[in-house]
C-alpha cells in the first residue's frame, strides 16, 4: 500500500468497516468509503473527516463503478450478514453478497488488490448466507485466473464479538432490565474473537497470503451456554427461553474444509470470556 494512493472500503460504516478505517487513517492512508446507511456515513465522516464518503448500494452497477474510480485497492466488507434474515430475504442477500461483489470485482480490475471478507458459514453451507459467501469466494478465484495484475485475497473467520445484530448485543441490552433472554441451543458452539483481531487478519492476509485461498487464523470457540452464563453473571439475571437452532444455522462450525469444528477447538476459559464481554 502507498500513502499517496486512495483505497476503497465497501461497507465502510459497518461494525468492522469503522474499525478498519480507524486503523488505516491512523496509518495515514487516503480512503473512500461506500455504504447504504446515510446516518452511519455521516457519523463516519464526523469521526474521520479525511475519509471521502459515498452513499449507495454496490448491487447497483453505477454505484460500484463510481466507488472504484481512481482507487488503488479495495477492502470489500459490504455484505448482508444476518443468517436468519438471509433465509427470509434471499434476493436482498444475493444482491448484496453476490451481485454487489461481482460489480466491485468488475470495476476494480485496475487495482493492486481486492480483499474480500468471508465467513466460517462458507465452509459448511447450511443456509443462504453461507451459500452467498461461498459464491463470493468462487468469484474471487475466477477473477484471479483472468486478471493476474490484481491480487485477489479472501479472509475467513467466525463471529466477531458485539458485531451489529449479534446475540451479545441483545443479551447485554436485556439482562440489566431482567427481560427474557432467547437462546437457540445451549450446546451449540461458535468461534469468536474481537473486532481488533478481525482487522489484524485482514492486514496479515494482505502481507502473507499468496492467492485467493481463504486466509485464516486459528480461533477459539465458546459453548453458547457458557457464554450466556458469563453474560448473566456480569450483567444480571433473567428468564431464558430455548428455541432450538434456526434455519440456516449449524450446531457447530468449521473455519476451513475438513478443519477442526468448534466443538473440538480450544475453548475460552471463563476468565477469558468475562474479559471479552
Amino acid at each position: 500500500m502507498n500513502l499517496s494512493k486512495t483505497y476503497l472500503v465497501t461497507g465502510g460504516s459497518g461494525f468492522l468497516g469503522v474499525e478498519l478505517i480507524k486503523r488505516l487513517v491512523e496509518q495515514g492512508f487516503n480512503l473512500r468509503a461506500v455504504a447504504r446507511n446515510e446516518g452511519q456515513l455521516i457519523n463516519l465522516k464526523e469521526q474521520f473527516p479525511t475519509v471521502e464518503i459515498l452513499t449507495g448500494d454496490i448491487s447497483d452497477d453505477f454505484t460500484a463503478k463510481k466507488a472504484c474510480v481512481g482507487v488503488a485497492g479495495v477492502f470489500h466488507l459490504a455484505a448482508y450478514k444476518h443468517v436468519g434474515l438471509a433465509e427470509d430475504n434471499v434476493k436482498q442477500c444475493v444482491d448484496s453478497n453476490v451481485i454487489g461483489t461481482l460489480n466491485i470485482l468488475q470495476h476494480s480490475q485496475h487495482c493492486d488488490f481486492v480483499i474480500g471478507i468471508s465467513t466460517d458459514k462458507a465452509a459448511q453451507v447450511k443456509g443462504i448466507y453461507g451459500a452467498t459467501k461461498l459464491i463470493q469466494e468462487g468469484l474471487f478465484r475466477e477473477y484471479e485466473k483472468v486478471n493476474r495484475e490484481t491480487k485477489y485475497r479472501t479472509v475467513r473467520y467466525g463471529n466477531v464479538l458485539y458485531s451489529t445484530g449479534s446475540v451479545l448485543c441483545k443479551w447485554k441490552d436485556k439482562l440489566p432490565r431482567g427481560e427474557e433472554i432467547i437462546i437457540t441451543d445451549p450446546e451449540a458452539t461458535r468461534f469468536y474473537w474481537t473486532v481488533e483481531q478481525a482487522v489484524d487478519l485482514i492486514f496479515d492476509c494482505l502481507k502473507n497470503a499468496k492467492d485467493s485461498t481463504p486466509h485464516h487464523f486459528p480461533m477459539k470457540a465458546i459453548r453458547m451456554a457458557d457464554l450466556l452464563e458469563c453474560m448473566m453473571e456480569k450483567y444480571g439475571q433473567a428468564p431464558v427461553k430455548v428455541i432450538g437452532l434456526q434455519k440456516g444455522e449449524n450446531m457447530h462450525e468449521i473455519i476451513v474444509d475438513n478443519g477442526t469444528d468448534s466443538s473440538s477447538a480450544p475453548r475460552y476459559s471463563k476468565e477469558e470470556i468475562m474479559q471479552l464481554i
